[in-house]
């Protein structure tokens, strides 16, 4: 074989990738991605803590949003960058796991890429600082857990830390109003499983209606449905009710497949149609005849049922959610009726009182005065619908609290206190390990000092000072030294009641080191081009693109 036959050939393009994609390489690649959640943990920074700063989201459509709230905010935000968007997603699995935190967590987030990104600059492989902050994050949860202190079971001990909880929101002047709504929903609610007290909050129904102020919001022992009575000589107030709640309809429902009916005389129709009376009527007969004096259904009720109804003197509501059927069902110990002619007078659920009121401008229906009822219902009231929607945004936060109480009865101090400590115990901890993870270690205790830094800044404070004297009171032995931002001082968290569920501060630093660490391990970005015009028609489009290249060339022949 020649030398010629035996060299490589050259200048031979090779196309691996699709036309117009894009590949960003090592740097440049992490330098993107840390820039891009840099970005959204600075926009999420001022409004963390009681004195941070709100919102205002407008949508494509217009619609406003203003709020404080980490979760509603990277919820609203509408997010274009990849590395943005897996951030966003550690804060929607923080809000879905402990209902708190999601603004702490992005912020603690941004800042480990942030100090993460210098290291990298220095030399440091992001293996190694992956490393580093794996091992610092598994002793910071350790230390969180050797602070925390236990929690008192009480309406009043929750009560602490759910007002500490609502102090950040929008409405925090009404914090306290707020909380015992919300400790009164949960305990209510709340039952015993294996000895500990568990909440499932599918069972707090939070219902909105506009008018009054945030001071009217009531807690409501039973459940209130968004509905009216269907027929206006029904009574509106039925007392020592006897509830039937249907998932079946009180009227002939069409059948499935077309259907043809002969008839040779008018009394063939007038004999079918009475026959369809008949049938609603021995349904409300039987109702009757179980005790029920109120009838509530998921399905519909028919004019001719409703007449019936209201001659026997029964209180009927149609087409109310699967939800709050289910709800209605556990409140009132009723079970759920899918045939009326099977119906029994056990299936029924007992009330106090179910009655028809008007709320603002429109009817609703109250069913209460019920001894001991599982499921209950918060009824938000507000001068504007943004009003209404924080209000219910602040009472699921606090919900959420209670239920991380009752699944890990620990609180820790809030005001920076714990991140100041467990940074204080993270740094001696970095000291003992060899090698460069030392300084990643290093750099996790200063992001966790980034989080009292903005309390300070949003409490007016000069940060560096406040950081100081925090390190000083913790080297002292104070560890529930932190920031009063209402006060605008360095004090005693412990004596202003000021605590947070454990759960939440545990979760937080799963999800931002878990983000953290994502985001850094990406060393190459590699973006398809957008489809071309072609690609996006259909298989139809494409084929009649076919028959004109087909029609031209026989043209052109």
């Amino acid at each position: 074989m020649s030398a010629s036959a035996s060299a490589p050939k050259t200048g031979v393009p090779i196309m691996i990738m699709k036309e117009g994609s894009q590949r960003t390489t090592g740097v440049d690649a992490r330098r993107t991605n840390i820039q891009a959640a840099k970005v959204i943990a600075e926009i999420l920074a001022t409004s963390l803590g009681p004195r941070g700063m709100d919102k205002m989201l407008i949508d494509a459509f217009g619609d406003v949003t203003i709020t404080g709230d980490g979760a509603t905010i990277l919820k609203e935000m509408e997010v274009q960058h990849p590395a943005a968007k897996l951030l966003i997603e550690v804060a929607k699995a923080q809000d879905a796991e402990v209902g708190d935190g999601t603004t702490t967590a992005v912020v603690l987030a941004g800042k480990l890429l942030e100090l993460g990104e210098s290291l990298l600059e220095e030399g440091l492989h992001p293996t190694i600082v992956v490393d580093g902050y794996k091992k610092a994050a598994e002793y910071a949860i350790k230390a969180a857990e050797e602070i925390a202190r236990e929690a008192e079971l009480t309406k009043e001990g929750v009560k602490r830390v759910v007002t500490s909880a609502l102090s950040s929101k929008v409405v925090a002047e009404t914090r306290d109003y707020l909380a015992d709504i919300v400790i009164e929903a949960a305990f209510q609610a709340m039952e015993t499983r294996e000895g500990k007290p568990y909440l499932d909050l599918d069972w707090i129904k939070i219902e909105k209606k506009k008018g009054k102020s945030i001071y009217e919001t009531q807690f409501v022992r039973g459940i209130v449905l968004d509905k009216e009575v269907v027929h206006p000589a029904m009574p509106k107030r039925v007392t020592n009710a006897k509830i039937a709640i249907l998932d079946a309809p009180l009227e002939i429902e069409k059948p499935e497949w077309t259907t043809k009916i002969s008839v040779t005389s008018p009394e063939q129709i007038k004999a079918f149609l009475d026959q369809e009376a008949e049938i609603l009527k021995s349904y409300v007969e039987h109702l009757a005849s179980i005790g029920a004096n109120v009838v509530i259904t998921q399905k519909g009720i028919d004019e001719v049922a409703q007449h019936f109804l209201a001659k026997k003197g029964i209180m009927a509501v149609r087409r109310v959610k699967r939800s709050d059927i289910e709800k209605l069902a556990r409140a009132t110990g009723a079970r759920i009726i899918t045939s009326v002619k099977d119906a029994r007078p056990e299936d029924l659920g007992t009330a106090g009182l179910v009655e028809e009121r008007k709320v603002g401008e429109e009817k609703m229906v109250f069913i209460e005065q019920i001894p001991n009822p599982r499921a209950v219902t918060i009824l938000v009231r507000g001068g504007s619908d943004r009003i209404l929607d924080e209000v219910e945004r602040s009472l699921q936060d606090g919900l959420h609290v209670v239920r991380d109480i009752f699944r890990e009865p620990k609180v820790v101090p809030g005001g920076g206190a714990l991140e100041i400590e467990i940074a204080r115990r993270v740094r001696e901890f970095a000291r003992k390990l060899s090698g460069k993870e030392q300084l990643a270690a290093l750099k996790f205790a200063d992001a966790l000092e980034y989080i009292p830094t903005i309390l300070a800044l949003s409490a007016g404070m000069d940060p560096v000072d406040a950081i100081a004297e925090l390190r000083r009171r913790h080297d002292n032995g104070e560890i529930t030294a932190g920031i009063d931002v209402l006060g605008g001082k360095v004090t005693d968290i412990a004596a202003l009641n000021v605590w947070d569920p454990l759960l939440v501060k545990k979760q937080v630093i799963k999800s931002a080191v878990e983000a953290a660490i994502m985001i850094l391990r990406i060393d190459d970005i590699i973006a398809a081009g957008a489809p071309k015009k072609e690609e996006k028609k259909g298989k139809k489009g494409g084929e009649e693109e076919k028959e004109e290249e087909t029609k031209s060339t026989k043209s052109f022949d």
